[in-house]
């Protein structure tokens, strides 16, 4: 039997709850940026947490691109995040293993924020900050669709979808939105920049082609 490389070696597979660990996180890290948002607490965290390519370039704060997963600018974009990676997320942890999900989580997200912060760079928007768990959950979205092309999910509780057709039915419109600059405070490459290193995740870890399993082969 041929034995997995380097890139490909798996983890002993455990189940520590990583999902309600990040969700627990996100929501305390919001709480105290809402309950003490004239502190010095919430000061340091609005500044040293969002990934501003400014001080990236200046200051070298590298670990932003951790940091802006955990900050949500208000509570709808919060309680989206989420849920999002409640219902997802679950059941993707259940099927990697924590640390397997967790790597992924955090390799895309990581990812995510880098390609973000180079077009930034390239287009001179170094004042802009970003935030938000958005890239990370549309690279757990895909990953659930992967290993579950047959769920029927339904969007608003009303319109079922197979989860494959929603995963890409919500990135089609952050192509769209990003080619044509609709809903502008939305970081749309992000989103897109989660999604894509989410498939390659699947290429270079797993050996697993995602459209293949999207489309059921």
């Amino acid at each position: 039997m041929k034995r997995p490389n380097f890139l490909q070696k798996p983890f002993r597979y455990t189940n520590f709850g990583a999902v309600y660990w990040l969700i627990g996180i996100n929501i305390l890290i919001f709480t105290i940026m809402r309950v003490f948002e004239r502190e010095i607490i919430s000061q340091y965290l609005y500044v040293l947490m969002p990934m501003r390519p400014l001080l990236v370039i200046e200051r070298g704060w590298v670990w932003t691109f951790v940091t802006y997963m955990f900050m949500h600018g208000d509570i709808r974009h919060i309680l989206f995040n989420m849920f999002g990676l409640f219902i997802f997320g679950i059941h993707v942890e259940r099927e990697m293993g924590s640390r397997e999900f967790l790597l992924y989580y955090f390799v895309t997200g990581i990812l995510a924020g880098v390609l973000s912060f180079a077009a930034y760079y390239f287009t001179r928007n170094y004042y802009v900050a970003l935030i938000g768990a958005s890239g990370a959950l549309f690279a757990v979205q895909l990953a659930y669709a992967v290993m579950f092309p047959t769920s029927v999910i339904y969007i608003w509780g009303i319109l079922p979808l197979r989860a494959p057709v929603m995963v890409l039915g919500y990135t089609a419109l952050e192509l769209i939105f990003s080619l044509s600059g609709g809903r502008g405070n939305v970081a749309h490459l992000t989103h897109l920049a989660g999604f894509a290193f989410g498939w390659f995740y699947f290429i270079i870890r797993f050996g697993v082609s995602p459209w293949r399993r999207l489309l059921g082969r």
